[in-house]
């Protein structure tokens, strides 16, 4: 299960950073960044339930547990808010929509780092 966790959590990251960061330099959201982030969602999501099941005693109130849960939670908002702007069509919300995924990107990559980090202290 740890090798399942490790996978989805790094396909996790590469989708997400493809999704971030060609938004960013293509100038505007565009309907395929969307369904990078939902997918990048989906392996978060999958990856941290594995790891969830592995840990034990489940979910710790700690700073990795609470930033992971803060983490996939932007990550829903941000494709949320993503499938509202493109719904709306707004040309200036598409072209400004890369700062919010830079933040949340960001935001992201601390519990990813930091439980690396503390599954190689193990």
């Amino acid at each position: 299960m740890l090798i399942a966790a490790i996978v989805t959590i790094t396909l996790a990251l590469v989708f997400y950073t493809i999704g971030v960061w060609s938004e960013k330099l293509q100038g505007e959201l565009k309907k395929w960044h969307l369904v990078i982030f939902y997918i990048g969602l989906i392996f978060d999501t999958t990856g941290t339930t594995i790891m969830t099941k592995i840990a034990e005693g489940g979910f710790k109130l700690n700073f990795h547990g609470v930033t992971g849960l803060l983490a996939i939670v932007l990550m829903l908002f941000h494709a949320v808010w993503a499938t509202v702007v493109l719904l709306k069509n707004d040309a200036k919300a598409k072209a400004n929509f890369h700062k919010l995924s830079i933040i949340v990107w960001i935001i992201w990559l601390i519990p990813f780092i930091s439980g690396a980090i503390f599954g190689m202290a193990r």
